[in-house]
């Protein structure tokens, strides 16, 4: 399978996230939910890496250690963010606008990864902002 059907997929089921979550986070605080969901995913993931790792550990080096945890830091604090603004909104103007992330990883592959932009990034972006700006302001 190549990444582009891996990206369907993933789209798929970050859609069915934030309906799920939305209705998970109705009776409990947001930060709980996001710790119950964190959770299973630390389990899920685990499993899935035992079952699929050929590469120790202890191989794994310093930059790439740090550069994960950070990764992990930014993914918790947006799973926070994400789950109380489920708490607060409708799912359907939510996800939207946390699409807007896609503009955000664009913009910082090109400062900092020299990622090239091309006018289909521009053009896409713009569709993205204007989307999210069209369903969030309904």
């Amino acid at each position: 399978m190549n990444w582009f059907l891996w990206s369907l997929l993933s789209a798929l089921f970050a859609g069915a996230t934030a309906v799920l979550a939305k209705v998970g986070v109705k009776d409990i605080n947001s930060n709980l939910a996001t710790a119950i969901r964190t959770a299973v995913i630390f389990v899920f993931a685990v499993l899935i890496a035992t079952f699929t790792n050929t590469h120790p550990l202890s191989d794994i080096p310093r930059r790439t250690w740090i550069f994960l945890v950070l990764s992990g830091l930014a993914t918790g604090l947006s799973w926070l963010c994400y789950f109380r603004a489920l708490q607060l909104g409708e799912a359907s103007r939510v996800a939207p606008v946390d699409k807007l992330s896609v503009i955000v990883a664009i913009a910082l592959a090109a400062i900092f990864l020299h990622e090239s932009l091309t006018w289909h990034h521009w053009v896409g972006g713009l569709f993205i902002f204007s989307g999210a700006l069209v369903l969030a302001f309904k």
